[in-house]
This record gives C-alpha cells, structure tokens and sequence, in this order.
C-alpha cells in the first residue's frame, strides 16, 4: 500500500526531491545545484528550464531508491517570489527567472511608494519593494519584446516557480499556485482572496495570465505519468516559509519559527486575523480544502546564510560555510567588530534597499576568525531584529524560536542566537524542514495521514540562554548603531 509521500523541494540554490514515511523520516532523496546568474550589479536570474531539468534529475534519482508504488502523492515547496513568464502555447519562457533577491527594480518601486504604498498594504499586507513578483513581471514587459507581444494575444502566462514547475510536471494541464505563493506577487488581495485589478493597473501588468489559486492542501492535478511511471496526484503546494511553519509550529500563535537559510525567515502564525503593520510583512500562510484563510506575520531577512556564503566564494577567507562556526569559537568575543551583511539591501524590519553591506570595527588585531564570528552574529542579531517588531505588533513577548535551515546546523550561531533573544532555541532534528512540511501537507490532503503525523518529528536539541542581560543588551545596542551607519549607503548622493 502506498504510505508515502515525494515532496519536491523548488530552493533558490538548487532543488531536492525527498519521500517521507508516516514516521517523517526520509526514504529517499536527491539534490542538485542549478546556476545562479548576475547579469549586473544587483540582478539575479535563474534559467526555468534548468530549474526544470534539476528536478526532473533529482525525480529519477529517488525512482531508483524507492518504487512508485509506495508513493500516494505529491507536495510541492518552492522560493517565493521568484517570477517566470512563458508562452501558453509552446510552452517556453521569454525570459530568465527573475529572483526574489534580485532589486534591479528598486528605482521604479520608490516611485510607486509615492502615490500607491497605502492601498497596496492595504490589500496585499506587503510593502512595495523589488522583493515580491509584480514589478519582476512589469520590467519583463517593459524589456522583452516577445512578452509585449505575446501579453497582447493573451498568451503570456505568469507563475511563481510553484507555478511554472506544476505545469511542466502536469504536461501544460494546470496553471494554478495556492494563496501562500499567490500572496507574494503584489498582485493579490489577502482580504478578499482574489487578484486585483486594480493592482494590476498600478504595476502595469495588464494581459498577462495569472494562475488560478488553489487552497493550498487540495487537488492540483496529476504528474504525468512519464514523470514517476505513473500517474500522481499533487495534493499540495505551499511557499517554503509556509511549510515550514505548518509542520514547525502549525496553527499556533505561540511560537515563531525561523528559516535560517540564504535569508532568515521569521513567520508566526495569526489565524483568521490579519494584522497590518509597517515593520512586517501580513501574508497567507495557508489555506486547506473547504477552510478559511489562516494568516501570518513574516520578517525578511535578505541576506542570513548568503552572509557566510560569501566569505567563503567573494572573499575567500573559508574553505567551507561549516569552517565559520570552528573558527567563530577560536575567539572570545567579536572584539567590537561587527558585519551588516546587507548585500543585497536590508529587509525586515528596515525595508532599506539602499542600504550597503558594511564590516565595522576592524584594527590590526583583525583576524578571520573575528570575520567568521561577526557573521554568524549578524544573522542573531537581524532575528532580534524581527523579532522585537513582532513582539510590538503582538503586544506581547515570544517566548521560544524554532529554527530549520541548514545554518541552524551550527552550534554557535545556535547558542548566540538563544543568548541574544534570552529565550530556548529548538533546532529541528529534521534538517529539510520545508520539504517535510509539504510532504505532511499532502499527505493530509491526500487522505492517507492525519495531522498527528507531525508529533512523529524527532525531537530537536534545545539552546538555552546563558548570557546575561547586561552582555546581551550591550552587543545589541552596538549591533543597532552599526545599522544605523549602514543605512541608505548606497542611494541617491
């Protein structure tokens, strides 16, 4: 009897297919890379036909770890934000992805800040910013021509990686997303649960095909049958964040959880209330079959692992993201440096893409190691960050954090995050917890789990705080005077 689930797991850096048992452990799984591509200074691009192919690759490769048999279904987790653009008939993409990190439109979203930021928080529960979909899909327009054209003849389809991925795996049948994706574009009205038209006259974006929205635990079709030997339903799609936060803390109000990956992802989740405020973003979390709308709050963080990332591939200074905890506990302290890795901008709670990445507090004493350690320590201090503006917008404290992500996996960050918040870290015992949460999500849907399912996790090791207040207080308040320096660094002279 099928009792399985293959969860397809859409990163910004690569993708992973995953089946998970009823136990949520892994049966089988397969990852591969696909190029990250910078045209320019600020501009990220992936090609969707090789994000196509990676995970196609990584399909075949748990075909041969597992029969297909044993799967009943299919979830889908993804990057958000990220938009494609295609052609409805032959199937094939005018343009490269454009990343959710990617800000060559900042100049045009501080223009619309100007006459639309009101009614687009409003409706959407998102700031205007570079970040989400809408002005992805207004600058392909504005730069491709074949988009112009092909919008005009009502052919141009739009999608989410979500989006596109679904309807490769269905053979160009379905083009639909769920209300978590579909509350990323801009594009949506969050109250209502509809696109809006006249958002999509402010951001330009007439005669372009939206996906049809879907509650995020349903029917979205089947995998064709070349894909698995078998036909397949897909039960689930959920934005990553989404999915972490549905099988890290579900409906509950009481706990945040963060992703701790390319960025930091603090969600909690609100239910049928939707909060609006100026630090954080209000989103979708999820919706299931014939239910309501359950809401979040959300902090973005834009850069959190990337930070490490790029002290080992732009600077050269580790062999390995691993390396940098080893080396942050060489040292006793930061010795008053500090790195505001805000290489792409600064997200939550600041919304500053001007914002430049800035190292502060170097003397010749300055060692890698201290380096190592001012990065691991942005990425704490950035979750106290977010962390304090949802404390404010809650009007009460948080009181413990969930951590996933493979950034997590490190001991000291771990600990400097529990010593910075002053309240127990849990790290999650599974490390692919977005791929975990889509696979629980349609193996619900499906029928063939109930949500107990996620009470088999593995237990996760648990950080205490250690530091006391005084320490804590005056790391952070150093931390908030180098942001402030940091700050609009790179806008108009």
């Amino acid at each position: 009897m099928a009792d399985c689930v293959l969860a397809l797991d859409l990163g910004t850096t690569g993708n992973r297919a995953i089946v998970f048992n009823d136990q949520c452990q892994v049966v089988a799984q397969a990852y591969e890379e696909f190029t990250q591509r910078f045209p320019q200074t600020g501009w990220v691009e992936h090609d969707p036909e090789e994000i196509w192919r990676s995970i196609l690759s990584c399909i075949q490769v748990v075909r041969t770890q597992v029969p297909a048999e044993a799967i009943a279904a299919i979830g889908i987790t993804n990057q958000r934000e990220t938009a494609v653009l295609w052609d409805a008939q032959t199937g094939r993409p005018v343009y490269n992805a454009i990343v959710w990190q990617d800000v060559r439109t900042a100049p045009r979203c501080e223009m619309l800040k100007e006459r639309h930021a009101d009614e687009v928080r409003r409706k959407t529960g998102l700031l205007i910013d570079p970040y989400f979909s809408a002005t992805k899909i207004a600058w392909v327009l504005e730069h491709v021509e074949e988009a112009r054209r092909l919008a005009g003849a009502g052919r141009l389809l739009f999608g989410t990686i979500d989006s596109w991925i679904l309807w490769k795996l269905t053979g160009g049948r379905v083009h639909a997303t769920d209300p978590s994706n579909a509350s990323r574009t801009l594009l949506r009205d969050i109250a209502r649960s509809t696109w809006d038209e006249g958002l999509a006259r402010i951001f330009d974006i007439e005669g372009v095909k939206l996906p049809e929205v879907r509650p995020s635990l349903s029917a979205f079709g089947a995998a064709d049958p070349g894909v698995l030997g078998r036909e397949l339903p897909i039960t689930a799609i959920l934005g990553d964040q989404q999915a972490s936060l549905f099988v890290q803390c579900g409906s509950s109000g009481e706990t945040v959880k963060n992703t701790y990956g390319t960025g930091l992802f603090l969600m909690i989740c609100t239910g049928e209330r939707m909060p609006l405020c100026d630090e954080l973003l209000t989103t979708i979390a999820w919706q299931r079959a014939g239910g309501p709308l359950e809401y979040a709050l959300e902090g973005s963080v834009l850069v959190g692992g990337a930070a490490i990332q790029w002290l080992r591939d732009g600077l050269g200074i580790i062999q390995s993201s691993a390396e940098s905890g080893e080396l942050a506990h060489r040292v006793p302290s930061n010795e008053g440096v500090y790195f505001v890795p805000a290489l792409a901008g600064l997200g939550a709670p600041y919304w500053d893409r001007f914002a430049g990445g800035l190292i502060i507090g170097l003397t010749r004493g300055t060692r890698r190691e201290h380096l190592a350690r001012a990065a691991l320590e942005s990425l704490a201090y950035q979750t106290r960050d977010v962390v304090e503006a949802m404390e404010r917008q809650l009007g009460r404290r948080i009181r413990s954090l969930r951590a996933d992500g493979k950034p997590s996996q490190n001991d000291f960050l771990m600990q400097f995050q529990a010593d910075m918040l002053g309240v127990p870290v849990t790290r999650s015992a599974v490390t692919e917890t977005t791929a975990l949460g889509a696979a629980v999500a349609a193996g619900i849907a499906a029928g063939i789990w109930d949500e107990k399912v996620i009470d088999n996790r593995p237990a996760g090791k648990v950080f205490e705080p250690r530091m006391s207040d005084d320490e804590r207080e005056a790391l952070y308040a150093r931390w908030r005077e180098a942001v402030k320096r940091a700050r609009a660094w790179n806008g108009p002279a």
